[in-house]
């Protein structure tokens, strides 16, 4: 039996080498969705490690407080990075491919020119309006000082993610990954056990997030002037920053409208109810996002080869891509569905009792995030394939409909209306993106074996 066994498997992994020698795409995608994967894994066990010293040490409510500045600070991180941090990916892996490397060192510092300025604006702005922020829009006036220490990690955050996208346009797919998902959390884990030995503050967590920003920051510069290969001078005469704008805006505004999706349900129940209720459902939406890194760990890999064969107007390539990325992510998210559909209050429970209060909400946010991740690469493709106006359109819409869910809902049903809101939400922009990406660019993005021709 064992022999048996042993067989099928050499075979299967015989197979698969033999067809990554043939297909040089195929072969990127799953080296570099290994590596990516592996670190993804590594930044969940270390979110998980923060969420659980936060919560052991410091209680729900200090959880719901943790949830509201992070979703604070990143909410006018994204207005404050312009979409640049999207646009340099397409720009930088066109211009990558055609072996322009001016033209990539001048994509990269007009960004920082426009970017760096306008998120310290915002960083300063939040710093003196604090108070009227917690007082006036979440009518709690103790999370003024929070709000404060947030501010200060807007500007590193910016840096950080247009650095990381950078790195991810020029393929350096280890440093990518480690600071788009293990940085924030593995720092901030570190300094707030390095703070544990204090006198217990609930400021500690905020303080802990906002210095792992920074030294997040300073390193993914020294990364990227290292691994970037910038000798070229850059040509100031062949791209100007409202061209980049004209790219950047648009993606922009769609990382806006996914911020309003994701964080408007934590806003709006803390708005409506108390901070354990938003702690609790703060850690459900956590768990229930695993279902979907595998999706977010292959379209690191996949999104710059989206752009690299649109350039080259490949759309055999694209296609081939598209199926073998969306094969991929259904067979790795299924069991992670699976498992949490199946075992809700003990994963829940591995965090603290009071945290099991939310099983039906995770089960909620779990199917949604599962029909997000059989879409497949919808977004990426849209915004790689020019088609970011379109990406933005179906963004807005279903942020509106995640809005009037969650006015709706959370008033009576608390964190179970959220999660409802939210699912309702991802589903309705997740099926809309992949019968347009069907209608115009004649592409199938969703992969389920019972309806595949295959």
């Amino acid at each position: 039996m064992k022999s048996s066994s042993q067989a099928i498997v050499n075979y299967t992994i015989k197979k698969i080498l033999s067809r990554t020698k043939k297909d040089s795409h195929l072969g990127e995608l799953l080296s570099g969705s290994f590596i990516a994967l592996s670190l993804r894994i590594v930044g969940i066990v270390f979110g998980y490690v923060l969420t659980l010293l936060i919560s052991r040490n410091f209680g729900a409510g200090a959880m719901g407080i943790f949830a509201l500045s992070a979703t604070v600070l990143s909410m006018l991180a994204i207005v404050g990075r312009l979409g640049f941090d999207t646009a340099i990916l397409k720009f930088v892996a066109e211009y990558t491919a055609q072996n322009r490397q001016d033209l990539v060192k001048e994509v990269y510092y007009k960004a920082l020119k426009v970017v760096l300025p306008f998120s310290l604006a915002i960083s300063i702005a939040l710093f003196f309006l604090s108070p009227y922020i917690a007082v006036y829009i979440f009518h709690k006036e103790h999370l003024s000082p929070y709000f404060r220490v947030a501010s200060v990690g807007i500007v590193p955050l910016v840096l950080k993610l247009i650095n990381a996208q950078a790195l991810r346009s020029v393929r350096r797919i280890r440093e990518f990954s480690f600071f788009q998902n293990v940085a924030n959390v593995f720092f901030a884990s570190v300094f707030l056990v390095l703070l544990l030995p204090f006198p217990r503050m609930n400021l500690f967590p905020v303080e802990a997030h906002v210095a792992s920003l920074i030294l997040g920051a300073v390193l993914s510069q020294i990364a990227w002037k290292k691994y970037a290969r910038l000798d070229a001078e850059p040509n100031n005469n062949l791209l100007r920053i409202p061209e980049i704008m004209h790219v950047s805006l648009p993606m922009m505004f769609t990382s806006s409208m996914f911020f309003v999706m994701y964080w408007t349900d934590t806003l709006m129940l803390g708005m409506f109810r108390p901070e354990a209720e938003v702690g609790i459902f703060n850690v459900a939406v956590k768990i229930a996002s695993a279902v979907s890194f595998p999706l977010v760990t292959i379209n690191s890999i996949s999104a710059s080869k989206f752009a690299e064969l649109h350039s080259k107007k490949d759309l055999k390539g694209l296609r081939k891509i598209v199926k073998q990325s969306t094969k991929l992510i259904f067979w790795t998210s299924l069991p992670i569905a699976a498992t949490i559909l199946l075992f809700p209050s003990f994963i829940l429970g591995v965090v603290g009792k009071e945290f099991q209060a939310g099983v039906f909400t995770l089960c909620i946010l779990a199917v949604g995030q599962f029909v997000n991740a059989i879409s497949g690469g919808v977004g990426p493709l849209l915004n790689m394939t020019g088609r970011q106006k379109a990406f933005r359109n179906i963004i807005i819409s279903a942020s509106l409909l995640n809005v009037l869910l969650n006015v709706l809902l959370i008033p009576k049903y608390g964190g179970i209306g959220a999660a409802f809101a939210s699912m309702a939400s991802v589903v309705a922009w997740n099926i809309a993106c992949v019968i347009y990406i069907k209608s115009y660019l004649d592409v199938v993005t969703i992969h389920v074996p019972f309806l595949s021709r295959e």
